[in-house]
């Protein structure tokens, strides 16, 4: 009962998340979280363009929150636009860049619109980017597929299922229709495979330093000479009082 229960909220999840998605198409939509608060469900629709998405006076919101509850039967859905920092280093938003831009001044130039927008995610700082933009649509005698790539990009294994970033969009044009899909990896991924080398720690006195410990070892030295020279000085005072006592009796002897 309760594995039906977890099975029954997630597929409701994808489903809210599908059909909001499905509403705020061309509106760059990214990605979608809901989470669980005491008060209700709370929705945050992440995207480069907060103002298409919020709608006048905030009519987009009140629309989607009113099918929410009747549709989806959501006691207290609470939904928040969040503002992705780069939209460069998000596949949505490019992906959605792209596909505007062919459908506004056509196929002619995607080879253009290609390296620049895959210039624009290397120049943000990602370790490597893809792009792939194929279909009928695409100028030539047949349906074909050109690819833009740049830097280091995973294809296989967990970091290419989970770590680089995906999205796939459709341009809908007057002959046929086109496909996009972009490929990022991040610039904060840490590889399993990353090797750091790092440089012992050589730790180089300065002169200034050097001087002051060679003057303090001379004045060390200096001071424990001192007594030794002190003692030198008695000893040799009392060689000479022993020379002259010898003296005054080898004079009073001969005498």
């Amino acid at each position: 009962m309760i594995e039906r229960k977890f099975t029954n909220q997630k597929i409701r999840e994808l489903q809210v998340k599908s059909y909001i998605t499905s509403q705020l198409t061309r509106m760059g939509c990214s990605k979608i979280e809901i989470k669980r608060t005491p008060v209700g469900e709370r929705i945050i629709v992440y995207t480069s363009r907060p103002g298409l998405i919020v709608g006048r006076k905030g009519e987009n919101i009140n629309r989607l929150t009113n099918i929410l509850r009747t549709k989806f039967k959501m006691e207290n859905p609470q939904i928040e636009v969040g503002e992705i920092d780069n939209p460069n280093l998000d596949p949505y938003s490019v992906a959605d860049k792209i596909t505007y831009t062919l459908e506004k001044f056509g196929p002619k130039r995607f080879k253009f619109i290609g390296y620049d927008s895959l210039s624009n995610i290397m120049k943000s700082g990602a370790i490597g980017a893809e792009i792939i933009i194929g279909g009928a649509g695409v100028p030539g005698a047949r349906a074909k597929s050109w690819r833009f790539s740049a830097g280091y990009l995973k294809k296989s294994g967990d970091v290419a299922d989970s770590k680089v970033l995906k999205a796939q969009a459709v341009a809908n044009l007057r002959r046929a229709t086109v496909g996009v899909k972009v490929s990022i990896m991040p610039p904060d991924i840490k590889l399993p495979d990353k090797i750091i080398i790092k440089k012992p720690e050589i730790k180089i006195e300065k002169i200034e330093e050097k001087q002051e410990i060679i003057e303090d070892v001379k004045k060390e030295a200096k001071e424990k000479t001192k007594p030794r020279k002190k003692q030198e000085k008695k000893t040799e005072e009392k060689n000479g009082n022993n020379k002259k006592k010898r003296t005054k009796t080898d004079e009073q002897k001969s005498d």
